[in-house]
């Protein structure tokens, strides 16, 4: 709901801060005084068209806030989150609107500056403007469906429409993808079958670049230790050592036979020194031979296979490059050569794939297209019941000769969506024998606003409007008529606020007095510095002050005892 609006140097208002209430909000007052300022500068709030006409004159800028309390279901909150405007549930909504002399103007959300069009948005979401100039919300055929269901109880039966078209829509986009899908692998079928032979051939297995990595790197090592073990052995000499030095021994032990042949004595130094030289040369013999021995079994040990590191190593440049080669980590090899071999497998269920989304989706449509006719069914029924509603309603407004009717045609199927099949648009004839036609046929603003009000009232039987309803604006919806058809209108704006915020610019007393709040616009004529200027004021109204206003009202200049009498009779009848 509104709760308060300030208005700063607009048109004939310097400065006003006006607290709105709950329920009927009539404002009254002598034509010029300064009514519409008020509906101008809520509309400026609002998102309407700024013309730095409107800012009054002496000053530089005008500026317009209103203030909102909003239900904690009404879904400005989710529009604000999106914006990034976020609202605490309970939190005051203020929209703000800054004009200035060049015409610009600025528009902000709780302080926070916006586009024009965001504060036009949630003006649409907050106010419904039925007036002599406007009628905001009716006139738009694309809201007379939401209208209609919400009259028509019809939220089961949209439910299901909209739970049957989600789940075909989603069977239709998989059906299209999967074929986009298989087109373009088809494409490529020769491509990914010869990569899946290569990967069959090469054969990956997991953490095998790892593994291979670390095998050549020990073969390596090994190789290089054996060629170390060959140049050992190389400097020994090998056999040709044990031959010199069997050579060598065989020279000494001459040598000894020699020396004894020349009477030498095992007590002659010369004996004993080529003694010890022979066993010396044994002695070598021996460790040459062991030395060679292990030698030969430190090779064996290291058990290396001829040509095995360049296996290791065509393997490993192997799988590397074909990991290059498709793009991928050679750790990834296995998994792309099953991913391969899942789409190959895909391509080749292509038919059984797609017949069998094929019956899904046969039997979703079918499903959504029972769905659609229950819900065009439910609503051709509330079609009937709201335009015998409302015309009921047109009778106590004199719009007896006026005709309405809900207009329900079906789209074609592949219009069909979420909200249904039927296009739904509220349609009258202003006269017998005329066309029907959109409401915008009705030329006058006055009866505009009472058909209006008309149809608000038949739709506010069904819970048609509610704590998340938008604010109500009627301006002289009771233009052109008086008596019964006053208390007619009165009674329905009443009835309207009991369930919603309506606010009334009226000239009719029987229109006012059942206002839950009064408020009064005056112009006063004041003189600044010898200059003389007008200035626009509202009063809210006591009980005592209303009915002096319902008086002058029913009276005109000059206020009678019969005027008082009549105004507490109306008031009285209302508090009744």
């Amino acid at each position: 709901m509104l709760t308060r609006l300030t208005i700063s140097d607009v048109v004939l208002v310097d400065r006003l801060d006006l607290d709105i209430r709950q329920g009927l909000s009539v404002l009254t007052g002598e034509t010029g005084a300064g009514k519409s300022i008020l509906l101008d500068s809520l509309g400026l709030a609002t998102g309407a068209r700024a013309d730095a006409g409107l800012i009054r004159s002496g000053a530089n800028q005008a500026s317009v806030t209103a203030e909102f309390d909003l239900a904690p279901n009404h879904g400005v909150y989710d529009f604000l989150e999106d914006k990034g405007l976020a609202l605490e549930s309970g939190e005051a909504l203020l929209l703000r609107r800054v004009v200035t002399r060049d015409g610009r103007s600025k528009a902000f959300v709780n302080d926070q500056p916006v586009s024009v069009a965001v504060l036009k948005a949630l003006g649409d979401s907050l106010l419904e403007v039925h007036g002599q100039h406007e009628t905001v919300g009716l006139l738009d055929s694309r809201a007379h469906q939401g209208m209609l269901d919400t009259y028509g109880g019809c939220a089961a039966e949209l439910a299901r429409v909209s739970e049957t078209w989600k789940a075909l829509k989603t069977l239709k986009d998989e059906h299209r993808d999967l074929v986009k899908r298989a087109q373009s692998d088809k494409a490529e079928l020769e491509v990914m079958t010869a990569r899946l032979q290569e990967l069959d051939r090469l054969n990956p297995e997991p953490d095998e670049e790892a593994s291979l990595a670390s095998e050549r790197a020990l073969l390596g090592a090994g190789e290089r230790a054996l060629e170390d073990i060959t140049e050992a052995r190389d400097a020994v000499g090998g056999d040709q050592l044990s031959q010199r030095l069997v050579k060598a021994f065989r020279a000494l032990d001459h040598a000894r036979t020699r020396a004894m042949q020349a009477g030498a004595t095992s007590e002659d130094e010369v004996l004993k020194r080529l003694t010890a030289a022979a066993d010396a040369l044994d002695r070598t013999l021996i460790a040459a031979d062991e030395a060679l021995a292990l030698m030969d079994q430190a090779a064996d040990s290291l058990d290396i296979e001829p040509g095995q590191l360049d296996r290791v190593e065509e393997r490993l440049f192997a799988i590397r490059a074909m990991a290059r080669k498709l793009g991928v980590l050679v750790e990834d090899l296995p998994r792309e050569r099953t991913r391969i071999a899942k789409a190959l497998s895909e391509i080749e269920d292509l038919d059984q794939h797609l017949a069998r989304l094929d019956r899904e989706i046969h039997a979703a449509q079918v499903a959504f297209t029972a769905a659609v006719e229950a819900l065009r069914l439910k609503r051709q029924a509330a079609g009937e019941t709201l335009a015998a509603a409302v015309m009921a309603e047109l009778v106590p407004l004199k719009l007896d000769k006026a005709r309405f009717r809900v207009a329900i045609k079906a789209l074609e199927p592949e219009r069909y969506g979420a909200g249904g099949g039927d296009a739904v648009s509220f349609e009258v004839k202003t006269n017998p024998g005329a066309e029907w036609g959109g409401l915008a046929v009705i030329a006058s603003g006055g009866e505009l606003a009472r058909f209006a009000l008309a149809l608000k009232a038949a739709l506010s039987t069904r819970g048609g409007v509610g704590a998340a309803s938008p604010v109500m604006i009627f301006d002289e919806v009771d233009q052109g008529v008086g008596g019964a058809v006053a208390d007619a209108v009165g009674l329905r704006l009443k009835r309207l606020a009991e369930q919603s915020q309506v606010i009334v610019v009226t000239h009719s007393p029987q229109v006012a007095a059942r206002g839950d709040q009064h408020l009064k616009v005056s112009k006063a004529v004041y003189s600044i510095d010898g200059a003389e200027s007008v200035k626009s004021t509202v009063q809210q109204l006591d009980e005592a002050q209303t009915l002096e206003e319902l008086a002058r009202m029913l009276a005109g200049a000059e206020i009678t005892p019969e005027a008082r009498a009549a105004a507490q009779r109306l008031r009285a009848a209302e508090l009744a």
